[in-house]
């Protein structure tokens, strides 16, 4: 049996979601996401955000590229970066703040636990 190599769609449909409810700052962002492997602790795919504002945590590496949309991420105690397609970034475990999506954002991402 052949193992696939290259994977370039999502392996299932797209997935539903918000932030937990005690971590929303303003608005009711909902999430969708598009994986596209999921497998020994790499996760990557895309995945989008309509406006709003939440706390986030980081226990985990994630690279990003945003494709569309704005968002603002707020570094706790610390400096805010503005995000719109064509930034990439990389947040690191132990990284703290908020997300703000001003106008709906669409990403791709790879996370490493």
């Amino acid at each position: 049996m052949s193992e696939t190599f290259l994977r370039m769609t999502a392996t299932g449909p797209a997935e539903h979601d918000q932030p937990p409810a005690d971590r929303i700052l303003s608005g009711a962002p909902q999430f969708t996401t598009w994986n596209i492997e999921e497998a020994d602790g790499l996760y990557c795919g895309t995945w989008q955000a309509t406006p709003g504002k939440w706390i986030i945590r980081y226990d985990e590496w994630e690279y990003c590229r945003i494709l569309e949309g704005h968002s603002i991420i707020t570094q706790h105690g610390g400096e805010a970066f503005e995000l719109r397609a064509g930034d990439s970034f990389i947040l690191r475990p132990g990284f703290s703040g908020t997300w703000e999506v001003v106008e709906t954002t669409t990403k791709e991402y790879v996370i490493r636990l």
